[in-house]
């Protein structure tokens, strides 16, 4: 007759460990169940009482008592490998992610995305390789090979047939005029509505705006000129985009060099922008117009500087009035002219600007050129 289960002798070292896991407790409860299973049986006592002190059935814990007994105090940490031994070769995981990345109309399918459970059932069918795999697995394989569920983008192509001309045209004039290019566009709509945003605020406690629901304002577009060379941003608020507003907004960059040496204004290709009054005056005024390709808005340099306008001025903000929007805008405008990138240069470039104002009484940039309307 077989005697009762027990523990070996432990060695000092071995109860020490044991007596520390359990007078201390543990972070992980399996070991501390199972420290306490090891010094129980070591204090004599049975596995009935042992399985009653920790709630636990006795064929568990004469288990963990045999473990002991072949490896050591390594049993308190069991590596467990729950679920069947793998079936899938590294040649099926492979047909997987690429019957994943493949739309389901090419296989012959009617639907046009995956769903676990749907491409889980077709691997099974697949003529001349059948691949058994469940659901929670199939997850876990397609996310170890970094295959997430994502929401489909769409994309233009400009359809252009100028395309790499303009673009050449305009790489030319930024790398051989940089001080006598700028750029124009239009920023909007801008409405009077509260605008989501983010900002520093105590945890749990962001800051809020009321909602609103009649919005009686109408809207404005800012209409935005960049100097290239000396990094400058100005503009005006207007209530509608159109040719008339475009033209004033050249002028002004007709303005920025009284010199009359010719310029160059990149453009986005809008009718509006590219009519027979602005070219009539551009050719009169020696201004050169760089239209941007159809859909490649993205080749027109002031964009960029829009991002941190929006960011900055209507994010996160709830303006009363198209008056109190148009002065924070132009506030900003100030701040970031005086706060340039390039102090020194900027500095000596205004200063001989202002030198050649004040021969010919010219005024521009500034608060003159940043007028609602």
């Amino acid at each position: 007759m077989a005697g009762p289960v027990r523990v070996r002798r432990l060695t000092d070292q071995e109860g020490q460990k044991l007596q520390q896991s359990v007078r201390r407790g543990s972070t992980s409860s399996v070991r501390y169940r199972r420290a306490m299973m090891l010094l129980a049986s070591a204090g004599g006592n049975r596995v009935p009482v042992i399985a009653q002190l920790v709630q636990a059935d006795e064929d568990t814990v004469r288990d963990v008592i045999h473990r002991f007994n072949e490896i050591g105090l390594v049993c308190l940490d069991p590596q467990w490998a729950g679920g069947r031994p793998r079936l899938l070769s590294p040649d099926d995981e492979d047909f997987v992610v690429a019957t994943a990345t493949t739309r389901p109309t090419r296989p012959g399918q009617p639907f046009t995305s995956w769903s676990v459970r749907k491409l889980a059932a077709h691997l099974r069918r697949v003529h001349g390789r059948v691949i058994r795999i469940g659901r929670e697995a199939l997850r876990c394989l397609l996310g170890r090979r970094g295959i997430t569920f994502q929401r489909t983008k769409t994309w233009k192509e400009s359809p252009d047939p100028e395309r790499d001309t303009k673009l050449d045209r305009i790489e030319h004039v930024l790398e051989r005029f940089p001080d006598r290019v700028f750029a124009f566009d239009e920023f909007g709509p801008l409405g009077i509505r509260p605008t989501g945003g983010s900002g520093w605020a105590p945890a749990g406690h962001p800051e809020r705006h009321p909602a609103t629901y009649h919005r009686t304002h109408g809207v404005r577009y800012f209409h935005g000129c960049y100097s290239i060379g000396d990094d400058t941003l100005w503009g005006v608020n207007r209530r509608k985009k159109g040719a008339a507003n475009a033209l004033a907004a050249l002028r002004s960059i007709r303005a920025a060099r009284p010199d009359g040496a010719p310029i160059y204004v990149i453009l986005d290709n809008l009718s509006a922008h590219k009519g027979e009054t602005i070219r009539r005056w551009a050719r009169r005024n020696r201004v050169e117009l760089c239209f941007t390709p159809t859909y490649a808005s993205w080749a027109n340099p002031i964009e960029a500087h829009f991002g941190p306008l929006r960011q900055f001025t209507v994010a996160n903000f709830n303006h009363r009035s198209h008056p109190t929007q148009t002065r924070a805008l132009h506030a900003y405008l100030r701040w970031r002219n005086k706060n340039a990138r390039h102090p020194d240069v900027l500095a000596a470039q205004r200063k001989e600007r202002a030198r050649i104002r004040s021969e010919k009484g010219i005024r521009w940039g500034g608060r003159a050129l940043c007028t609602a309307s």
